[in-house]
This record gives structure tokens, C-alpha cells and sequence, in this order.
């Protein structure tokens, strides 16, 4: 059974085997051993921490497989700019008109902005290939949002998720190439060593264009790249805008690649999300069962939160849900305890 967990001090050597895979852009897990360690040291802090309100905590979670490997990763970020200011181009359209010419045209322009500052922010998502368009990817993804459903104080109202951009064989980036390049005077993959996590500092606003660029001056392959993922991202594409994300609004400043936004009430895991009681199941003939559906479940503790998939009967007019102990001993509950159901 998969089992998603917050991340332990003893993951350590695995994450560092996941950061060595290669991942595009600049979304993903740290690569040096010293600041993976402060990573979790930080989400271990802020499970820990009782928050009133989302500030600077960091939740990195792990999928954890049946023999006990780490085969993916997901991480929150309670307020994306904690600590200053998160930065993004806004996709706009300005309207310019000449009467005497009689002509009237809307050009599609990128603003700089800090719009997404204080939203929540999902980041990190990873997965080995063995589990891709699996349900465990599923629910490795959707637990973020359970968690948030558990702890809703901890969280902003709305959510949004950058996906890696589109880069050549090389790393480089087309759109960075365009645009950034002219202003950071450093290739792609340095501008990510160098300044990747560096959207709430000051050097954008010293650095990067604050006038609106026109996108039709860009060349044609960075306009291309404009709100494109690169394939790896794929999969998380499909299950964030299958979960409710939309995009369009918004691109990363480094790559161009699409962030994913929406508001809590717009999104499955928070709409259909339901408390149950957990009941110990027993085995029954199959001879008239009721269908079996797939769920994901999650404890109700935010200091020990814990997502499984489960199989049992419709939730919608129960009140409580049969595990079996397996599943029980998993997500570390009772029977008694509550739960969080969500249908995948």
C-alpha cells in the first residue's frame, strides 16, 4: 500500500537521489544535500508549528511505496512571498486606438506583477516512472489539497502552481533567452542557480522590465514557449486542471512556463471532500456488494497527517467509512476517529 507522509529526517538520502534526477526548471527539489536538510528541518517545523494564520511555513510530503522507498514528492507553501514579494508576468491585452486613422487593435502584452504574493503555492510535485498515471500520482497531488481541507487556517483561499517551461536539449530557454537574458545578462540554467528562487527579492524589481512587453516584438520561438510546459509537467498538468486549476492569467518570469491558479471553492478536493467516522470493515461475500469505488482518505490530525487510496462503497449518504486495519494502521487511526474522504 502507498502511503502519503510528511517528510522525516530519514529521507534524507532519498530526496537527494530524486534531486538527481533530471527535472526541468526551476519548480522543483533542492540539489545540494545542505539545503534539501533545511527543507525538511522546515517542514518538520511547520507540521510541528500551531498557526493562525499562513506565513512562512513549508509542508513537503512524500509517497512513500509498498516497500517502504520514496518514489515522489509534493510541497505547500503556506504564503508564497512570506518574506517579500512573489513575482509573475500577467497575461494583458491593451487596446490602441487612432481615430484619424480609423483603426482600432488589441495588442496581448506581459506586466510585471505581484498579484500571486500571499496566495498558497503548490511546488515539488515528482514522481518516479513506475508510478506515472497511476492513482497514487493522484494522490500524491491531491493530499496537498486534503491537508489544506484538515487545516484550512494554515492556507490562503486561493492556490496557484508554477509547471516548468519549455527548454531545449541544452536547458536553455527560449523565452529567457528573449526576454530575462537582456536583464540578468546570464544564461538560463545560471539565472536558475543563481536567482531561480529569487521572486520575492528585490533584484526583480531592480532587474527585470517594469513597463509592459509587447509580446508580438519577442522572436517567434519565445512567443511559442509562452505558457507551454515541457513534457515532464505534463502529467502534473492534467491532474491540477482535472482537479479545477486554470490557466492563462499568468507565466513565470524565468521561463514562460504556465502557473496554474484557482480558488479553493473552485477545486474537487475541496468541494467534495467528506468527514467521515471510521468503521472497521468486514469481509462480506461478494454476492450483492455494493460497487466499490476508489477513495482517497486521509487522517484528521494535521500533526500527523497521513493519505492512502481505499476501496469501499459510496460515501454520500453514510456516515462513516469502513477501513480495514490495514488502512487503519496506515493512516495511524481508530475507529472512532475522523477521516477525509475524497473521490478520485
Amino acid at each position: 500500500m502507498y502511503v502519503v507522509r510528511p517528510v522525516e529526517l530519514a529521507d534524507i538520502a532519498a530526496l537527494e537521489a530524486l534531486a538527481a534526477v533530471p527535472m526541468p526548471g526551476v519548480h522543483t527539489l533542492p540539489k545540494t544535500r545542505e539545503k534539501i536538510l533545511a527543507m525538511i528541518e522546515l517542514s518538520i517545523a511547520s507540521f510541528a508549528a500551531h498557526v493562525d494564520i499562513p506565513s512562512e511555513e513549508a509542508y513537503l510530503l512524500v509517497l512513500e511505496s509498498e516497500d517502504k522507498s520514496i518514489v515522489g514528492t509534493a510541497a505547500m507553501f503556506a504564503a508564497a512571498g512570506s518574506n517579500g514579494t512573489y513575482f509573475s508576468f500577467r497575461n494583458d491585452v491593451i487596446q490602441q486606438v487612432s481615430r484619424d486613422l480609423n483603426i482600432s487593435h488589441s495588442v496581448h502584452a506581459l506586466t510585471l506583477c505581484s498579484e500571486l504574493t500571499g496566495y498558497s503555492q503548490l511546488s515539488s510535485f515528482y514522481v518516479g516512472e513506475r508510478e506515472h498515471g497511476t492513482p497514487e500520482a493522484a494522490l500524491l497531488s491531491r493530499a496537498r489539497l486534503m491537508f489544506a481541507v484538515l487545516a484550512p487556517h494554515r492556507f490562503a483561499d486561493r492556490f496557484f502552481v508554477p509547471l516548468a517551461g519549455v527548454t531545449d536539449s541544452e536547458g536553455g530557454s527560449p523565452f529567457w533567452d528573449a526576454l530575462g537574458r537582456k536583464f540578468f545578462q546570464m544564461d538560463f540554467l545560471d539565472a536558475e542557480r543563481t536567482i531561480g528562487g529569487a521572486r520575492n527579492r528585490t533584484l526583480i524589481v531592480e532587474l527585470m522590465p517594469h513597463y509592459p512587453v509587447y509580446v508580438p516584438l519577442l522572436p517567434g520561438d519565445a512567443q511559442a514557449a509562452m505558457g507551454q510546459i515541457h513534457p515532464s509537467g505534463e502529467l502534473a498538468f492534467n491532474l491540477l486542471t482535472a482537479e479545477g486549476f486554470e490557466a492563462d492569467d499568468y507565466i513565470d518570469i524565468f521561463d514562460g512556463g504556465p502557473i496554474l491558479q484557482a480558488h479553493k471553492n473552485s477545486l474537487r478536493t475541496f468541494t467534495g471532500a467528506l468527514q467521515r467516522r471510521v468503521s472497521t470493515s468486514v469481509e462480506i461475500p461478494d454476492r450483492g456488494r455494493e460497487p466499490q469505488l476508489r477513495y482517497a482518505v486521509s487522517s484528521g490530525s494535521e500533526h500527523n497527517f497521513r493519505a492512502v487510496i481505499t476501496h469501499c462503497p459510496s460515501l454520500e449518504s453514510q456516515l462513516s467509512v469502513a477501513l480495514s486495519a490495514e488502512v487503519q494502521e496506515a493512516l495511524n487511526v481508530a475507529e472512532g476517529d475522523t477521516v477525509i474522504c475524497v473521490r478520485i
